[in-house]
């Protein structure tokens, strides 16, 4: 959701966002801090903090009749190569998945499943999206089915910012209709809990897939902020997540907050959602949200002019963001992020946003692996400079709980610290991109193990609770 889709004014803009951060949300139960850190991480099977770097894959599944994205099993292999990329948010559609009520096309899941073992067989992990945007192509959207799309004869102007449509009457009550917060005449949310749950159920035991994106950027209708988070959006997320958890019991759900406010650094009111598998460690429930700062949104890049803004902006959207993740006693995922890269400033952007993550042990989905402007590659599939600014060393995996990692790319030194932590098994695992480590990594302060140069994964041993944290610095070898 761009914030000029709603064609605010900057100054506007920055009224509302003052306002909104005055907001009270109210205290609601959180999850008790499960590791010594007090952060929440998804974990692999061997129990290692995992740091997932990837795109999103991709903007083209929306509009395609068959719902599937442009590449080929050639262009995965090129992002793991290219990149080192080890995660992709994988969009699906729910017109694809469910294209008469009740009635579910498996034969569109199946050629889900052979893309996601393409990402699979290159050492990716997959997260689903269910993702729509101005609801379904019946309100000239993407996402919803047309027989779930009850607008009741309102109309829906074209507009040249495609996000305008959000504000369209059909639109508003396509939305109200779908939350019931006016007499649909169906239980259309019921609808799309069962088209989760056969999802879920078809993709439990494929093992590239790390979990699920229950709603890409949702959006109240006429109903918004913490009356939505709290109310309507809450309530579809626990339904969803029961009925996932029926046919699924161990994969990540990811859940997102009304993106009108939280993709602009303002609070959520989403409150805690608990996990049927369990409480603390045992619940794997995933914060996502996404980050586009106001000046960008209304087609800026990261100047002079707009560049205190938007780091005032990132600044509270990680206040913003810490805090509800805390609620919800989960780690965090950006799930996009990016701009068109020939923006000036862009690329330093960028890295300013992969910073932040790292500092806040956040993993990332940059949008999107569509050729062009916004991608690390043109529309020949060439390089962009985008590339470079994404391919950056990063640990893949930590074999015990995180204490910090960050990259000094003056210094050409990764450093990486943890506590090895009980019943944890592996090492820990970092990439080390060619143009920083081209002969791999010299490691001190830990113990170095295997070295691949065709992944370009360097193994360091985990060490044992009794000795005690670990610090890793690696340094490009000679």
């Amino acid at each position: 959701m761009r914030l000029r889709a709603i064609g605010w004014t900057a100054a506007g803009a920055a009224a509302a966002m003052a306002a909104a951060l005055l907001v009270a949300v109210g205290p609601a139960r959180a999850g008790p801090a499960p590791t010594a850190t007090g952060h929440r991480w998804i974990t692999d099977d061997q129990g290692r903090a995992l740091v997932l770097t990837g795109l999103n894959t991709a903007s083209s599944a929306k509009s395609r009749p068959d719902g599937l994205p442009w590449i080929k099993e050639a262009d995965v292999r090129r992002e793991a190569d290219a990149l080192g990329s080890d995660f992709v948010r994988f969009l699906i559609q729910w017109r694809s998945v469910e294209p008469t009520p009740g009635t579910y096309d498996d034969g569109y899941l199946d050629r889900v499943a052979e893309r996601v073992r393409w990402y699979g067989a290159h050492g990716f992990r997959v997260m689903l999206d269910m993702h729509q945007d101005v609801y379904g192509p019946a309100v000239k959207g993407n996402g919803a089915p047309a027989w779930a799309t009850e607008a009741e004869g309102l109309p829906v102007a074209d507009r040249d910012q495609w996000e305008l449509k959000y504000i369209e009457p059909g639109t508003v009550r396509a939305f109200d209709n779908f939350w019931g917060t006016r007499g649909a005449s169906r239980d259309l949310r019921a609808h799309y809990t069962a088209a989760w749950a056969h999802v879920a159920g078809r993709f439990a035991h494929e093992t590239a897939v790390v979990g699920y994106d229950l709603m890409n950027e949702p959006f109240g209708g006429s109903v918004q902020g913490p009356a939505f988070e709290a109310g309507p959006l809450a309530a579809l997320y626990r339904r969803t997540i029961t009925a996932i958890r029926a046919v699924d019991h161990d994969s990540w759900i990811f859940v997102e907050p009304e993106a009108v406010s939280a993709n602009w650094g303002l609070p959520s009111a989403l409150p805690y959602l608990s996990d049927p598998r369990g409480e603390g460690e045992a619940a794997r429930i995933v914060y996502a949200p996404h980050l586009y700062p106001l000046p960008m949104d209304l087609g800026g890049g990261y100047t002079a002019g707009t560049g205190r803004w938007v780091d005032r902006t990132l600044t509270s959207w990680r206040e913003q963001t810490e805090k509800t993740a805390r609620r919800l006693g989960a780690p965090v995922l950006i799930g996009e992020y990016g701009l068109d890269a020939t923006l000036p400033g862009a690329l330093e952007y960028i890295a300013r946003v992969r910073a932040l993550a790292d500092s806040m042990g956040a993993g990332t989905a940059y949008w999107s692996n569509d050729p062009g402007s916004w991608a690390p590659w043109d529309r020949d599939l060439r390089p962009t400079p985008l590339l470079p600014a994404l391919d950056r060393p990063a640990p893949r995996a930590i074999a015990g709980d995180p204490i910090t990692y960050a990259w000094d790319e003056p210094l050409r030194t990764l450093a990486v610290s943890w506590r090895p932590k009980e019943g944890v098994r592996g090492d820990t695992e970092v990439y080390l991109p060619a143009r920083f480590f081209p002969h791999g990594g010299e490691v001190t302060g830990a113990t170095a193990g295997a070295w691949d140069p065709t992944t370009r994964i360097l193994h360091i041993a985990s060490g044992t609770p009794d000795t005690g944290e670990v610090s890793a610095r690696i340094r490009p070898r000679a």
